[in-house]
């Protein structure tokens, strides 16, 4: 393998790894509504911790249909 396919695969991966903590840093901040936890009552923590816990549900929900996708 020549020295620029490897580059372009390492970049590739590093592109995509970025832009997926990305995505989970937005999901996150979309969950939590922006807010600090210390700003925060005690019911918005629960709700923000809801969304976090669907997200990782939906997350894994669509790992399970790419994985059922190239049977």
């Amino acid at each position: 393998m020549d020295l620029g396919r490897m580059l372009e695969r390492l970049g590739r991966m590093l592109f995509r790894r970025s832009l997926t903590r990305g995505l989970m840093a937005g999901i996150d901040k979309a969950a939590s509504k922006g807010k600090p936890k210390s700003e925060m009552t005690p019911a918005e923590r629960r709700q923000a911790q809801a969304g976090k816990q669907a997200a990782r549900r939906a997350r894994q929900a669509m790992r399970a249909g790419r994985r059922i996708g190239r049977l």
